[in-house]
């Protein structure tokens, strides 16, 4: 038997993109909505590219794109300036709110991997880039479809967002689980595994479901397995890229993964890279 030292004791889940808002639609709705109020078209790829940071720090990477900057200072005579990301930020809580109304169904599966994590005794947490109003609203619409995480951190309630480990920290200091090496942070952005590299915990990425994907569910289920395969295999380099220990394709397969790192623990290895049951998964350099 698997002693608690020597195992996975607490599972740390994003939201959007993860456990909920399959394709991470919300906010990419947000901010291509938010940009074209004022006059500045953006491509979903430059919506995307900064996912998982704290919103502000996303609009701010935005405006720093080369594209973003000149549409921005041919329609306001001028460059961006910090007051014109408050005002952005401002602005951005009203369509992010809007969006989430339509946007906050659990990804397929997720209530089954929950079952199994509590199952074995496995605390989940959950953080996010959301602010506080959003990721309560978030929160509530995924306790009424019966995912209820023991925590919730979002952004503003710490120092700085990701990928810093902040985060991460403060759901295990609520949920009074250490060592890192006993959590598992799965995310769907490079964000999220960075977040995870820097916390010292075993880090996953979720492919299908994910903003690198950037398939709603709907499309998903209208796209053709070449689509989906092409559109997986670009998340999962982006997550091997950064480091993450395993990629999986869905949230129904990390049962296995976790199986596979308990056995990883139980001999005393740390946080490495394993094999996982994605069909692209990460090849096991341990």
């Amino acid at each position: 038997m698997i002693s608690s030292t020597s195992r996975i004791q607490l599972v740390i889940f994003d939201w959007a993109g993860t456990t909920i808002d399959f394709g991470s639609c919300a906010p990419a709705i947000a901010f291509q909505k938010l940009f074209q109020s004022h006059g500045v078209e953006v491509t979903e790829e430059q919506v995307r590219k900064p996912m998982g940071l704290n919103k502000r720090e996303h609009l701010v990477a935005m405006l720093t794109e080369s594209d973003i900057a000149t549409q921005w200072k041919a329609v306001n005579g001028r460059v961006w300036t910090d007051d014109d990301v408050s005002q952005l930020y401002a602005e951005f809580v009203t369509f992010q709110m809007e969006a989430l109304k339509e946007n906050s169904q659990l990804v397929p599966g997720l209530l089954e991997t929950a079952a199994w994590l509590r199952s074995r005794d496995i605390l989940i947490g959950s953080t996010t880039g959301y602010f506080r109003e959003a990721a309560d609203t978030v929160l509530a619409a995924a306790q009424e479809q019966g995912f209820v995480p023991e925590g919730n951190v979002c952004a503003q309630d710490v120092s700085q967002g990701r990928p810093a480990p902040w985060m991460i920290y403060e759901i295990m200091h609520q949920l009074q689980v250490y060592p890192s090496a006993n959590v598992l942070k799965v995310g769907d952005t490079v964000a999220d595994i960075e977040a995870g590299q820097n916390a010292g915990c075993w880090s996953i990425g979720v492919c299908d479901s994910s903003s690198l994907a950037g398939l709603s569910f709907d499309d998903y289920r209208l796209a053709s397995e070449e689509e989906r395969t092409e559109r997986r295999l670009h998340a999962s380099k982006m997550f091997r890229d950064a480091g993450s220990h395993a990629v999986i394709d869905s949230i129904s397969d990390l049962p296995r993964v976790i199986e596979q790192i308990d056995q990883a623990l139980a001999g005393g290895n740390l946080p490495h890279i394993i094999s996982s049951p994605a069909a692209n998964s990460a090849v096991d350099l341990a």
